[in-house]
This record gives C-alpha cells, structure tokens and sequence, in this order.
C-alpha cells in the first residue's frame, strides 16, 4: 500500500511542546493517526499516514492499533469505525461535515430512490453511514470509473451524491448515470474565468483538477482524477507549473514531490481561496485534547454498521 513521504522534523519552535505532547500521548494511547490530504500541512506532517479517502479506508481496515484518529471530516472517521469496529475511532472536531453529506440527507435520499426502485445504486464515498447503507456498492473518486463498470451493462444506476463526479465517470465509461443533485461546495466554486486569467498570466502551467469540479473546469483541464492521482500526475509530470483546482491543502504534498515547481492554487469565482471549511476544523491543538479525552469518538449502532459494511467492502474488492 503506497503512502506519501512524511516529513517530522518541521514545526515552529513554539508547537515543540505541543508535537511532544501528542507524540507521547499516541504512543501511550496506541493510536494510529490518518490525515487526508486536505488537512493543514502541520496536521499532514504528524501523521503516520497521508491519503486520500480510498487509500486511507484501506488503511484503517487493516489497522492494529487501539485507537484510530482521523484528522478528516466525519464521514471519513465513520468509514474507519465500519471498517474496524474493534477499534476506538477520534474525530478531532466533531462538527468536522462536508457539504455533500449535508446535501444528501438519509430522508432526502431515501424519498428520492423511491424513483428509482430497479437502479443498482452507487454512492460516493462522500455520504453519511445511513446512505452507505442504502447502497449496492460504494466508490471513492479514485475508483469510481471502475466499480460504475464492474455492474452489468444492461442495468441502470443511481450515482449519489456528487452529480459532478457522476457526469464525469458518465464520460469516461459511456453509461448514463441517474444523478443526485448534490455538489462539493469548495470545487462547484471554480469558475472558467479564473483559470482564463492565470492561464494569461502562466501559459506554460499545466492545469490539474478533480472530477468534482464544473464540467466547464473538468473539460478545459490538463489532467483530471482523484487527490492521489493528481500527485502522481504531478510527481511525473515534466511543466514547473501548476495550476491547481481542488482544496488547497494538496499543494503541501504537490510541493514535497516536486520542489522544483511552482504549485498555484485556483481561486474562487468569488475571489475567496479554495479551502474547505470542515476539513480545516481540525487542529494541532484539538489532536492533543483529543488523544487526552478520547474523545470525540464515533460511536455506531452495530446494525447500520453492518448494512454500510456490506457495499464498502463490495468496494474493497475492487482494490
């Protein structure tokens, strides 16, 4: 299983104390700390791995220790728990959401499938345990084309909730999908104008983006996927710039890779920086609390863990 180059060593003078801290106490508490690639840089560099949403539930499935921390957002430390049961499962912040899962609640989504009662239903990793387990199969943006492929031709299929990742795997694989409307609010915000404007100013740069984003984006971009597969992109890619439309937390793993480069963050249509608001909840300072408290922690009710098991570990099959 491939992880991202961690590096220990950086670190203001001033969180010494604090790094010390939750070192000491992860070791006291077994834990396994799991960081997305979203997460501040000084969240990513004390991790013991880095990943983006499939490679991080692999992880967690097959983890040892007693404790699991997930510097993420909810519905990635609820993946953990269904995952690994045996293991108490953190959440730094526990208002850590994501704007899909807030999008597509388990009522609104389960009034909406009554439309679609014969449809093989495929959900985006991004979802609460609740959809997960209205669901056949579940896929993450890295995997998506291939679990879409994996069911017979000659059946139809929800995807939920992102509608743009959706419209994007309906490219790659030539099915037309049934779309819930749902979006990212951090990716539906890049607008073409903005990468006009830089592409003016850097037209040698390369454009690289995730399949959430606006088709408009997605069609005018370099490379397209999956967190992990723009840092492979990158990582063997010959420009010294990038232009890059997804959370700007990436750039910290992007420039680690490839320190001979020049990573440039797309902006907002509205002028703000692409930062998700959930994913920065997480802190130094709320890791320790929390490694201290045990808590928070995700507690699950054993029957919905086992109906989200089944199409998560349908999934996992795939690889």
């Amino acid at each position: 299983m491939k992880f991202w180059p961690l590096n220990r060593r950086g670190g203001e003078d001033g969180r010494a104390r604090l790094l010390a801290e939750i070192d000491d106490l992860r070791r006291k508490r077994d834990a396994l700390i799991l960081a997305h690639f979203y997460q501040e840089p000084a969240v990513q560099d004390l991790a013991d791995a880095v990943g983006d949403s499939l490679q991080l539930a692999q992880y967690a499935q097959k983890a040892e220790a007693e404790v699991i921390l997930f510097c993420g957002v909810r519905f990635m430390a609820e993946t953990a728990k269904i995952l690994n049961p045996r293991a108490k499962v953190l959440l730094p912040d526990k208002h850590a959401s994501c704007s899909l899962v807030d999008e597509c609640s388990a009522v609104d989504f389960r009034g909406w499938l009554t439309g679609h009662r014969d449809a093989a239903v495929v959900s985006y990793i991004n979802c609460s345990a609740v959809v997960k387990s209205l669901s056949d199969i579940i896929c993450t943006s890295a995997n998506a084309v291939r679990v879409v492929e994996s069911l017979p031709a000659d059946k139809s299929v929800v995807f939920a909730p992102d509608q743009n990742l959706g419209r994007w795997v309906e490219a790659k694989t030539g099915r037309k999908l049934i779309l819930y409307p749902g979006s990212c609010e951090v990716h539906v915000g890049f607008r073409s104008e903005a990468i006009n404007a830089l592409r003016t100013q850097r037209p040698a740069a390369k454009l690289v983006a995730h399949p959430e984003c606006d088709p408009a984006v997605v069609s005018m971009s370099d490379f397209v996927g999956s967190t992990s597969a723009m840092l492979d992109f990158v990582a063997k890619g010959a420009a010294k710039e990038f232009l890059v439309a997804t959370e700007e937390g990436i750039i910290h793993q992007m420039a680690k890779l490839r320190p001979d480069a020049e990573f440039i963050p797309v902006p907002l249509g509205d002028g703000g920086s692409p930062r998700c608001r959930h994913m920065k909840l997480n802190t130094l300072e709320k890791i320790c609390k929390t490694l201290k408290r045990l808590s928070p922690e995700i507690v699950m009710d054993e029957a919905l863990r086992r109906s989200a098991h089944a199409p998560l570990e349908r999934m996992l099959r795939l690889g």
